[in-house]
Formats: C-alpha cells, structure tokens, sequence
C-alpha cells in the first residue's frame, strides 16, 4: 500500500470531463459514499443521470487513505444501538453489515476491481489481564448479537500473529471476528469511480462546490442549482451530500462532525521468511484491545501498514494539508510495530495521514428529504469502509422511492446533537485524546482495568 497520491499528481492525470449542465442526482463528494451511491444508482435505474463533482481527486479523503478494513464493525456497540433504536433494530442493523463484507467482494469480482480483497478476519490481541478480561466481554457481547467472534488463547493467537510480550503488556490471547475483509483502499476507490462510469455516469474531478441552492422544483426536475468555485453550474433534481470530515468546513453544517485525524505508516516490502516469523497468513487485520485505536494489514505488495489515532484535533475543526503528518504519532507508530514484532528488522517507506468525520454521539447516519430532495451520509468514525457501501446503496434505494430492509435500518434519519461550540469541543475532543492515552498507560502499570477507561466509554457513549 502507498500513501495517498499527491493532489497535484492526481490533477495531471485525471481525465478532463466537460460538465453536464443538469443532472438527476448531483453527488457532492467523491469518495466512498458518493460513489457507491451513484454505482447502485445506476445498477437500479440505468436511464438516470448522475454526476459525482469532487473538488479534488476521487477518493481524496479518508477514502483513500484509511486501513483498509472492510469490516462489519459499527462505532455504535449493540447494547447502546437496542437502548437508542430497540433490540430487533440493533440486530438489524449489525446483520447489515456483516452482510456488506461480502457484497463489497461481489461487486469487486463483478466489476473486475483488482483490490486485494481477501476475507481474512481481524485479530485483536490481548495484550495484559485488563485487554484480556474486555476482550472476553466483547466476545460475548458479540455473540448477544448473532456475531462469529471468538477467543482464542495465547498459542491459536501467535499462530496467527507472533506478537511479543513487552514490559507490562503480555500476550494472553486475542479475539478473531471472521466478519472483516482487506483490501487496498485506493485500488478500490478508483475501480469503483471506473465501474461508476461505465455505467453511464459522470464523474468530475477538480470540481469544487461553492454553494447549493434550492431553485424552485419545475416540470424539467431542477430543484437544485449547484455552483462551483471556479464559476461553472448544474442544476440537479436530487442533491446527496457525501463529505464527510470535510462537512465541517461548510458554513451551514460546521457542527455536524468533528475531523479527528488518523495517521498511518507503511514498512518496505517484507520477504517470504520475515512474513513467516510474523504470521498473517490469512490476511487477517490486525489490532490490540487498548483505548487509543490501533490498527494494521497485510498489503496486497507483501508491506504491513499500521495506523492509530493520537494526532490532536484543530482548534475550529480546521483542516489543512500540514496536519496529514505529525512525526511524533509517526515515530509512535513505528515504536508499537517494532516492539510487537521484534523478530524481524522492519524498514519504514511511507507515512501519511487524513480526517475522518465523528458526529457527537459517535452514532453513524443516513438522511433523505423527499420533498427537498437532499440526502446525506457519513459520520463514520473510521469504520467506514463497509459502512460506506450500505449508506451508498440505501441512498439509493431512497432516492428511487423503493423500501427495502436497508431503507428501515436504525441509522436512517438518526440526527447526532451537534458539537459544542469552540473552544469547549477542542477541550473535548483532546482531553478525551489525551484520557485514552492515560487509560492504556494506566493499565500496563497496573494490570488492572483502568479507571480512566471508565471515562472514556462515557464520552464515546459505550
């Protein structure tokens, strides 16, 4: 996996593509989302005309730059989705996205998408009593909800990952969840934009939205004027809103989502007998059981690339191409892969970074407005790979009027509570940073479960 491609590259060799001057359905946003939502747009209705504007290259955002996880994981555990939604809703929708593990590979297989997908599962190690013992409660709680996790202990886990013990933090074992697929995210992204196009559709890069207007529904359908920076438009009957850490840079919506950033690294190529020490031989992901989100792969050319949070948020929610790097979460990253697997010497070749959008309650979203005509989704959290897929095509389900089972899920219509106001939300946001880092220390000095933990469940609402 290489890190993201560089926005001025990208611009080179996109493809110049004319803008229409009206649309069915205007997509704003040209990662995940908008994508998938197009693709079933026009898989359901194949005389529709859609057109995705991206201000800069498809999959510019977390897209194409996250872990690679095609996972069933929801940031939403199922005892807090039943308190919120019911029990028989929750369940629906944790079915819903071990379902989409799966159709992300079908359509990858159906549309020629060469993206390593390979259903290996994760592995989350336990690494001290205090993982350990909240790995065994996730398992179960799992299982409450018709999940295939399951504990292995600490042989069946250094089979599949030879982790080593360091000071405070042994191997005890690890939970495996079967419901979790790899892939290199933008080998995936930019298939999907090439299938979105060949389905009809037109995808526009460099294409930055200004400004959305209602322009009085007639009898050609256009509701929406959409106006780009550089001075060019379109009118649209229908307008999806996919842009997910970037909305809070809108002026209307500043206090939807926060843009939390996640940093990631990525060694040289590994040789047959280093990945033979190391394991992964499955293409399982892999993570640890701590507070301070973690996570790694396997790429498709023999590299591991690992990421985690532990960046600050920005006063304002401000996003800027300068905080994509931060060397000291860089150096952290390196140090927990050296000392998870000291067995092998382990050269680093790239590093890089992005937002993704968290919405206050942590609770992921989709919206339509029939009358208005404007749908929305996003809200992630990071786990976004899957969950993107099932929003794109419940938007699509929406926008043609069909009801389905997607279009009855939980998180159709949710509404997050907006952040709080600066500098309160910055405060938050990096004291909660700051409490998960504490948590972990706590824990590896203690062997016990940390108190700090306790709060950080509260603010995450699990």
């Amino acid at each position: 996996m290489a890190s993201p491609t560089d926005p001025a590259e990208a611009t080179e060799l996109a493809d110049v593509v004319e803008l229409p001057e009206r649309a069915d359905v205007a997509v704003v946003g040209g990662g995940f989302t908008g994508l998938w939502a197009a693709y079933y747009l026009l898989r359901q209705r194949p005389d529709i005309h859609v057109v995705v504007l991206e201000a800069e290259h498809v999959g510019f955002g977390a897209s194409g730059r996250n872990g690679g996880w095609v996972s069933a994981l929801f940031p939403v555990g199922g005892d807090a989705l039943a308190a919120r939604h019911g029990a028989a809703s929750a369940r629906a929708m944790l079915d819903a996205l071990v379902e989409t593990v799966d159709e992300v590979g079908q359509v990858c297989v159906h549309e020629g998408i060469d993206a390593g997908f390979v259903r290996g599962g994760t592995l989350a190690v336990a690494r001290g009593d205090a993982q350990a013992a909240r790995a065994r409660a996730g398992v179960e709680a799992n299982r409450r909800w018709g999940g295939s996790a399951r504990w292995l202990d600490r042989e069946q886990t250094r089979e599949r990952l030879a982790a080593a013990d360091t000071p405070g933090r042994p191997v005890r074992g690890a939970t495996f969840d079967p419901a979790c697929a790899r892939i290199h995210p933008r080998a995936l992204v930019d298939g999907l934009a090439a299938a979105v196009r060949r389905l009809g559709g037109t995808v526009v890069e460099q294409a930055r939205v200004a400004d959305v207007r209602r322009a009085g529904a007639g009898a050609g359908g256009e509701g929406h004027l959409i106006r780009l920076a550089d001075g060019r438009a379109l009118s649209a009957d229908a307008v999806v809103r996919a842009t997910e850490a970037w909305t809070a840079t809108l002026p209307r919506l500043r206090h939807r989502v926060a843009p939390v950033y996640s940093l990631m690294v990525a060694t040289e190529p590994l040789t047959p007998q280093q990945w033979s020490a190391v394991g992964l031989a499955e293409r399982e992901v892999f993570t640890d059981h701590g507070y301070l989100v973690v996570y790694g792969q396997r790429t498709v050319d023999d590299r591991i690339a690992f990421g985690g949070r532990g960046a600050p948020y920005h006063l304002g929610s401000r996003i800027d191409p300068g905080f994509d790097t931060d060397e000291r979460v860089f150096t952290a990253l390196r140090t927990y892969l050296r000392r998870l697997l000291p067995q092998v010497e382990l050269d680093f070749s790239h590093a890089w970074g992005g937002p993704l959008g968290v919405p206050r309650d942590w609770h992921p979203s989709v919206t339509w407005d029939p009358e208005g005509r404007v749908g929305s989704a996003g809200g992630y959290v990071g786990d976004g790979v899957a969950a993107t897929h099932l929003a794109g095509r419940t938007l699509a389900e929406l926008i043609t009027g069909q009801q389905t089972r997607r279009t009855g899920l939980p998180w159709v219509g949710h509404r997050s509570p907006d952040w709080e106001r600066e500098p309160l939300r910055w405060l938050g946001i990096n004291s909660g940073l700051g409490v998960a880092t504490l948590a972990d220390h706590e824990e590896r000095l203690t062997g016990r479960p940390s108190l700090a933990g306790q709060v950080v469940d509260r603010l995450t609402g699990h």
